[in-house]
């Protein structure tokens, strides 16, 4: 049971305890005493009471932008008042302790050092303030690929589209494939991209954009490898591992060493939206000239006392007023999930019903799961749904989906077009039971008939 006994201050409480010493004022746990003392419910349905979701809404879509705890939501209700009760005190004071200590606990989890981790809004945030610093020049290299996140395609294909212009190269992934496809077909494109550029080739930059977990389909890549391959071949790598914090357990950046790497603190962890971590290794954080926005405290060479960059955490500390809760929420995140049991016991149960979940939706969809022998999968399972191949993407067949599911049914599992066939990610989680599955299966079969029987017209 974390240590409870320094709680968030409610506006009443305030004055009060500005008579009590900073460091006790400022204590890291934030978990709220609505679950001091007691033991957590169940995984299945009783954890639904933990959660405020509409009681007739079917979640299989965690995914997507994350579920807020109860305890966790109060306990950023009650820093807010505190917020409100000073905001000359808090952010001028008291904020910095609790980022500190936001920072300190999440780097422990991903293994590795505080000050080699700052926070950012959301992982697409976080990679395109990397991709931003790095000083592109004429005959560079930017890999991506054909299942690399929306937004983060977009930023790539933008740097593309802007002087100097440096090159885009996309990678091919359809799935299903193995780990084993996978990495072999990296390193011969890796090889190539490389070798080609005749003189720029020993000068030119190659930074690689690779997924820890591709969002759409919800697939795990063997990310440590593809890095481990990009370092032998001299290629920076940036990991968008916007679903890997809280779902894939026993991250250890120091041993796995990539360039940059990135991941979403408000799915998967717990935290409130939004919030990402965003890592950068000492060895690499002279290219960080910048946040995004730059920082009042930005240094400028042209600057008349000039004595050298920024640090890389303090160009983070304070970019701007925003709304600095869902940072300091990482914080009642990990208190509520070690109240729970930990990362190996969530995503014990997660995975485990992911994989029965899949197959049993599967079965009453009369269709098959991506990944029959589970290697790709960790918490989200990917489904085929009973749509024939030929009935391409459209906005009128996604809203159709939409509607039919949210509106109609007051379910969602997230759907997509992929390599000639339409899928559906289901993400399980704690509350969850298999019963769930079989719910959104009696929803997806009406969804995908509508959907045919519209492409007919």
């Amino acid at each position: 049971m974390p240590n409870c006994a320094h709680l968030p201050l409610a506006p009443t409480e305030v004055m009060t305890d500005m008579k009590t010493s900073l460091s006790s004022e400022l204590a890291p746990s934030t978990l709220t005493t609505d679950v001091e003392g007691t033991s957590p419910p169940a995984f299945g349905h009783a954890m639904h009471r933990l959660f405020e979701f509409d009681p007739s809404y079917v979640n299989l879509n965690h995914g997507s932008y994350g579920s807020l705890p109860m305890p966790v939501r109060i306990a950023c209700d009650k820093l807010s008042a505190r917020v409100e009760a000073n905001p000359d005190r808090f952010m001028r004071i008291d904020c910095i302790h609790h980022w500190i200590e936001a920072r300190t606990r999440v780097a422990k989890l991903i293994g590795a050092e505080t000050d080699e981790c700052v926070l950012v809004n959301n992982t697409s945030h976080g990679v395109t303030t990397v991709l931003r610093n790095f000083e592109w020049n004429e005959g560079d290299i930017i890999i991506g690929t054909t299942t690399t996140y929306g937004a983060v395609s977009r930023a790539i294909r933008y740097l593309g589209d802007t002087s100097p212009y440096p090159q885009v190269s996309t990678f091919k992934l359809d799935f299903p494939a193995s780990h084993a496809e996978i990495l072999e077909n990296w390193r011969e494109h890796v090889r190539r991209v490389t070798s080609e550029g005749g003189d720029l080739k020993q000068t030119r930059k190659v930074v690689a954009v690779i997924d820890a977990i591709v969002a759409n389909p919800g697939v795990r890549l063997p990310w440590k490898e593809m890095v481990a391959i990009c370092k032998n071949a001299g290629v920076w790598s940036v990991v968008d591992a916007a679903h890997a914090i809280g779902q894939e357990v026993d991250i250890n950046l120091s041993e796995a060493k990539p360039d940059f790497w990135v991941s979403n603190c408000h799915k998967w962890l717990f935290a409130k939206r939004g919030c990402a971590v965003l890592y950068v290794p000492r060895r690499n954080q002279h290219v960080i000239k910048s946040s995004i926005p730059t920082p009042h405290n930005y240094h400028s060479p042209q600057d008349e006392h000039y004595n050298g960059p920024q640090t890389f955490v303090k160009l983070f500390e304070w970019t701007g007023t925003i709304d600095y809760v869902p940072f300091l929420s990482i914080n009642a995140a990990l208190d509520f999930r070690q109240w729970l049991g930990g990362e190996h016991k969530i995503n014990e149960y997660t995975h485990n019903l992911a994989i029965a979940g899949g197959k049993y939706l599967a079965n009453l969809l009369g269709t098959s799961v991506m990944d029959p022998d589970g290697d790709l999968t960790l918490n989200m399972v990917n489904v085929e749904l009973p749509i024939p191949g030929d009935i391409k993407y459209s906005d009128e067949v996604n809203s159709l989906l939409l509607n039919t599911l949210l509106v109609e049914w007051n379910t969602y599992a997230a759907h997509y077009y992929h390599n000639g066939k339409w899928w559906t990610r289901c993400s399980a989680q704690v509350w969850n039971e298999i019963s769930d599955f079989e719910f959104l299966a009696d929803a997806l079969k009406d969804a995908c008939q509508k959907v045919v029987k519209f492409a007919k017209q």
